[in-house]
């Protein structure tokens, strides 16, 4: 599987001479000569494969005065009492 630039990435690939190498499309997956439209078939795949919406926030530690209370549950016993 390649890894997938972001649009970002595609454009500060350019070389000085406004164009990009053949090695780093192929690293992305785009065939030689570049087909019309790869970027924006390319833009178009980095977009689906990012997770939609805001990324989950961070999950936050516990004070460090948090105790959880346990729960004792009386079960019967095997003897049916």
């Amino acid at each position: 599987m390649t890894d997938l630039p972001s649009p970002e990435e595609v454009e500060a690939a350019r070389t000085p001479a406004d164009g990009w190498k053949r090695d780093q499309l192929a690293a992305w997956g785009v065939r030689w000569p570049p087909p019309k439209g790869w970027k924006d078939e390319l833009t178009e795949r980095w977009k689906a494969a990012r997770p939609a919406g805001p990324p989950a926030p961070s999950p936050t530690p516990a004070p460090a005065d948090f105790t959880q209370d346990t729960l004792d549950f009386d079960w019967p016993d095997d003897s049916g009492t």
